[in-house]
């Protein structure tokens, strides 16, 4: 049975019912926002995206900074019944225009700064209507209305809610995920507060008096759940930071901030070890927490020593909303993603499907529970392989310890996962076959000194074609997302094969480990790859 349920009535207006008006609800660099400020302005954006036609279960994308009219748009999309689309602004115009199309998308926003990529990204959209941008100037795409953000939220503001139940659909996704190909993956309006009241309540123990900043940023499930969906479920606080993940920037915003809560993962937790910054700035900090690849024990050690907080490493993924297995405070396993967290079941399945009971044998992990998306969008053939009934097929292998903690062995396919972002090596390889001095490429993760990937492109030249590394790195990332290019290009004579034709890329990974060795994730490289 389906009850009326809106999750951004939940996470703006319940505060204000329960007396958190004048709390701070998000801090940004233009000062803060009260929850009764927020809920306001959400009412405000509504109002104007429903002035444009957009109807409930339609959808809404975002390319925008971590400022607060993402966050507001996010929330006003499903305040109004609409499907909110916070989409990477990490990708290129092409790789937007993919999404673009894909989610029959009716309004597209974005920030100045990633202007040329919305208004490219929109030249082709045939069900796109609106195209929004903040700051001064709208948007010219044939086809489409431009606005600017402040005529969008010059309507009267809405009164209620559109009556949604629990079970509608709120708020869309993008991920590769274990295939390689963007899909979205939909989540409902009671999957949001599903996460506030198991990982955000019984793992983060989140408080009205919590100060939450997150490295991960809103267009990762993640970074949403970290940086709104938890802090606003109790009445805390949320800073929100649009800039390049710099260890010493976000030292001082935990220190000017009191920051208590601070999420990152292991290719930024790195590089602040590294940054040997001073402890002080750290002071208000009660728990780190890392996500999106394993934390080496070395990471953990090497924080709690310097800075004096406990990192929670866990796992969760797009589908799952947020995290699924945790340590938790005062009982971390080093190098273990943790425990299962309340609310949530786990298991170990063998190739034939039958389940581990033990410890110690490792096996195919699978989670049930009921913040699981119900499914992506028009991809019939990847549903049937990921969901079985409550239960999810993750792709990653893991094994169970004596002491209950689950701990990951790896990936079970060729998928990447550079800086907790999945990297299809198909994609990189088809952008490398357009450089012209490129007959064969093949992209192969290898783990630096921590265990975290980092791709490694193996390449046959052309005949009579001369391949400089640097040059085709370059071209890389003039057509992909900078995380995506590869740290290094090797040209060799042949790939290697199997009698049937098929290439060996453990051969190549094999070789990799071998004779390339890269060095420790530093800041720059993190600021680059978020370039």
């Amino acid at each position: 049975m389906t009850e009326l349920f809106n999750a951004a009535s939940y996470l703006t207006e319940r505060r204000v019912d329960a007396g958190d008006a004048d709390r701070v609800a998000l801090r940004h660099h233009r000062g803060t926002h009260t929850y009764a400020e927020l809920t306001a302005e959400v009412r405000r954006v509504a109002a104007g995206l429903a002035g444009i036609g957009v109807r409930p279960e339609e959808r809404v994308l975002l390319c925008m900074a971590d400022d607060v009219e993402l966050a507001t748009g996010i929330l006003a999309a499903m305040y109004l019944g609409a499907v909110a689309v916070p989409a990477s602004t990490m990708l290129t115009a092409r790789e937007l225009a993919t999404l673009v199309v894909d989610s029959r998308a009716r309004v597209l926003v974005g920030s100045p700064q990633f202007a040329e990529q919305v208004t490219t990204a929109a030249a082709d959209a045939p069900d796109l209507r609106h195209v929004v941008l903040t700051g001064d100037t709208a948007p010219d795409v044939p086809g489409t209305t431009g606005l600017t953000w402040e005529a969008l939220r010059s309507a009267e503001p809405l009164a209620a809610p559109y009556p949604t139940w629990d079970e509608s659909p709120a708020l869309w996704l993008y991920t590769s995920g274990t295939t390689g190909t963007p899909k979205g993956a939909m989540h409902r309006h009671t999957d949001i507060r599903h996460v506030c009241e198991t990982y955000g309540a019984q793992v983060l123990g989140v408080g009205r008096d919590d100060v939450c900043l997150s490295v991960a940023k809103l267009f990762f499930a993640y970074g949403i759940g970290n940086s709104l969906f938890f802090p606003l479920s109790v009445g805390a606080s949320s800073v929100l930071e649009p800039s390049r993940p710099h260890p010493g920037l976000y030292a001082q915003r935990v220190a000017e901030h009191g920051v208590t809560l601070f999420f990152g993962g292991p290719s930024f937790w790195g590089p602040l070890m590294a940054a040997d910054l001073p402890r002080e700035a750290f002071a208000t900090v009660r728990n780190g927490v890392s996500a999106g690849e394993t934390l080496p024990a070395r990471m953990f050690h090497g924080v709690r020593e310097q800075y004096g907080f406990e990192i929670l490493d866990g796992i969760g993924s797009t589908e799952a909303l947020h995290i699924f297995i945790s340590n938790i405070a005062g009982k971390v396993v080093p190098g273990s993603s943790g425990f299962p967290v309340p609310g949530y079941e786990v298991q170990l399945r063998r190739h034939d499907g039958s389940v581990i009971d033990g410890a110690g044998e490792p096996g195919m992990l699978y989670v049930a529970g009921e913040s699981l998306c119900t499914g992506y969008w028009c991809r019939t053939s990847v549903n049937r392989a990921v969901f079985h009934g409550e239960w999810m097929r993750t792709g990653d292998q893991y094994v169970r310890g004596e002491d209950g903690s689950w701990t990951c062995l790896g990936r079970a396919d060729d998928v990447l996962k550079v800086g907790g972002i999945w990297v299809s090596p198909t994609e990189v390889e088809a952008r490398l076959l357009e450089h012209p001095a490129l007959a064969e490429a093949v992209v192969v993760g290898v783990p630096d000194e921590d265990g975290l990937d980092k791709p490694v492109a193996y390449v046959v030249a052309r005949p009579g074609a001369t391949v400089d590394p640097d040059e085709v790195i370059a071209f890389c990332r003039a057509g992909l997302a900078a995380f995506k290019r590869p740290r290094a290009v090797v040209q060799v004579e042949q790939l290697p094969r199997t009698g049937t034709g098929k290439i060996q890329r453990y051969r190549l990974r094999e070789q990799a480990k071998a004779e390339l060795t890269p060095a420790p994730t530093t800041a720059s490289e993190v600021a680059e790859a978020k370039a």
